[in-house]
């Protein structure tokens, strides 16, 4: 199954409500937030008390992406405001495997995620643990970016190693995803795309993600 994961850096921040309720009347599956804290990224988004405040508005999956130095600091406090799946950055744990252990101790689903500087083959000691690996296709920072086609290998290496090892998992893939490159990273392998730019300047959310989800089902056939 093709999820939706529409991604908050790119809706309106005076109206965030408004465009959570949107995105979900529009068929979203879940709702990815980027929390970036102007170091590991050069930006700064949202923290936990958003994130908390958000929880009351919505029964979507929360898919929040820690782009932050020492995550192993901030799980508790994520897991707390109301976080679902906590996706880490491989380059910025100082211990993955703590980090992850942390997360699934507080009840949350696991994520992994790697920079597209870094191989992929990094993560795979760490796959019999996790729930989700994130594929960036663009330098994490920034909404807005254009798809870099050459992460597509990374995306059909991490699913052969998916498979080799009989695993249950998601593969995300997030940056840069519209109706055409939405097409290729499901056609290598992912199965949960993070949209933002491309879906909320649209007028037509529904359409949006209804576009998304017919192209993304043929590359799946």
């Amino acid at each position: 199954m093709i999820k939706i994961s529409p991604s908050m850096l790119a809706a309106d921040f005076a109206n965030l409500e408004q465009e959570i309720t949107a995105v979900q009347l529009a068929g979203a599956d879940m709702l990815h937030i980027d929390v970036m804290d102007g170091h590991f990224v050069p930006n700064i988004t949202f923290g936990p008390d958003v994130v908390k405040s958000l929880r009351s508005k919505t029964d979507l999956l929360f898919d929040v992406h820690l782009m932050i130095k020492y995550p192993l600091q901030y799980i508790g406090a994520f897991a707390k405001a109301g976080a679902d799946i906590i996706t880490i950055h491989y380059e910025a744990a100082d211990d993955v495997r703590e980090t992850i252990g942390q997360i699934h101790a507080l009840g949350k689903k696991a994520g992994l995620s790697v920079k597209p500087g870094t191989p992929v083959e990094e993560i795979y000691g760490f796959l019999p643990m996790l729930d989700m690996a994130l594929i960036m296709t663009v330098e994490p920072g920034f909404g807005g970016q254009s798809f870099m086609r050459d992460m597509l290998p990374k995306i059909s290496s991490l699913k052969q190693k998916i498979l080799d090892g009989s695993l249950h998992m998601d593969i995300e893939v997030d940056g840069g995803i519209d109706r055409n490159t939405a097409k290729e990273v499901i056609g290598a392998g992912a199965n949960v795309l993070v949209s933002g730019s491309a879906l909320f300047k649209q007028k037509d959310y529904k359409k949006a993600i209804e576009e998304l989800r017919a192209t993304s089902a043929s590359a799946a056939l």
